[in-house]
Parts: structure tokens; sequence; C-alpha cells
């Protein structure tokens, strides 16, 4: 019998239910004025069918997490999209691991899907490992599903991440990332993102950032840089 890694996920998070009334609930909504996944634009069709092109396209976004005391995580996350036809939403569920391995140096592994209700072509399934000390971290995500976003090829993802607070309230945020495809390298691409978030209280943050990815004459305009803003609020 075989088993997909969506339903393996399912399974796993299903076993942790008895454990959710010791956990601690978090969770977050955000407004952006684009939503760009790992440099590429995630608003892209036109009511004619082609590319949009324009910077401004706002996004709606929400999730909440799971965390246990031993490290354990689970959490879904959702956004507004419009790159697959019949679909409008994308759904990611996860949960992973994390923990020290010593003073100021981390760690999390864990498994992430990522689904688009009324299209299955874009469904994603990836395992990821990471590290972290201080404001640095590295992170690597391989797919594990028969298709990477609809590509036609598994692909592997290596990010790496520095967030500091420069002065009171004010982080600054910069992250480069590297998409590399098993079958058409062609289309392997760098992600890049550098801007800064303030912390308004209450839980409420603004943040703007310069965000795109290279390869524009491949992908074209969802891999522009776009000057991009949002606000969200934790709870």
């Amino acid at each position: 019998m075989k088993f997909s890694p969506f339903k393996i996920l399912a399974v796993a998070a299903f076993a942790v239910l008895p454990m959710l009334a010791s956990a601690q609930l978090s969770s977050n909504v955000s407004v952006t004025t684009n939503y760009k996944f790992r440099g590429q634009d995630q608003d892209t069709l036109s009511n004619s069918g082609g590319v949009k092109s324009r910077t401004f396209k706002p996004a709606l976004q929400g999730g909440f997490d799971y965390a246990f005391a031993s490290g354990l995580y689970v959490g879904n996350w959702n956004s507004s999209v419009n790159w697959l036809p019949g679909n409008s939403i994308e759904m990611d569920f996860y949960g992973g691991y994390k923990g020290e391995i010593m003073k100021d140096l981390g760690f999390d592994v864990g498994a992430i899907t990522y689904q688009y209700p009324g299209n299955s072509d874009g469904k994603t399934t990836e395992l990821y490992a990471g590290l972290s000390y201080g404001p640095v971290s590295a992170k690597y995500s391989r797919s594990v599903s028969n298709d990477y976003f609809f590509y036609g090829s598994k692909a592997g993802y290596l990010n790496l991440a520095y967030a500091q607070e420069i002065v009171k309230g004010v982080t600054l945020k910069a992250s480069v990332g590297a998409t590399q495809f098993t079958k058409s390298a062609n289309q392997d691409f760098v992600d890049y993102s550098v801007g800064a978030a303030y912390d308004l209280g209450e839980g409420f943050s603004l943040s703007g950032s310069l965000t795109g990815a290279s390869q524009k004459s491949f992908y074209g305009s969802p891999n522009k840089s776009r000057v991009i803003v949002a606000i969200s609020k934790s709870m």
C-alpha cells in the first residue's frame, strides 16, 4: 500500500491531537501589497488569461501554530493567491521539531505540504532542516512530492537569512535563497529580500522590503523586484 507525503503528514498531525491541550497556541493575520514566495509573485493571472505585470497585488494571509514544551510543533498558514486556474487560496500544513544543540545554536527539522484547493497541479510536499545562530539562520528544503509547484521537476531550496534589532522596535531583515531543479538547470534561480520591520505594539507590526529573483529574462514579470509593504497582527 502506498501513502502520499500529505497523508503521512495528516496522520502525524492527528496523532498529536491529544497533546494539544498542553500546547501553546499562537496565531497571526496580515495584509500585504504583494505576496512573493521565494522571490516570485503569487498573483500572476490576469482576467484576460495573461500575466499580471503591476506591482500592487494585495493578499490576505493568516495562520496558527501549536508549540509543545518538548519542541514539537504543528501549524497551518494560508494566503490568497492567483496563479493556478480554479484556485484562489494557498493552504500550508506543517509539523516539526526544534530545539537547541548548544547555547545560541538552534535546529529545526520538519515537513510541510502546500495545497491549492481547486487545482492539484501545484501541490508540493517538502522536508526541511535548519540551523540558527544568533541573528543568522540557514535552512534547506527538499521536495519529496512528484512535482515542485507545477515546474515538472523536483527541486531543492537553500535559504540564508539575517534578522537583528538595530534600534528599539526596528528589526533589520535580509535573506538570499537558491532554487535548484533536478531536471532543468536552466530554470534555477536566486531570490533576495532586504527590509525592516517596526514593532507597533499590541502585537501589530509594519514591515517593508525590496524582494525579487534572478532569471527575469526566463520567468518574466513574476521575478521582478518589488517594494512590498505589509501590516500584521500576532496573537
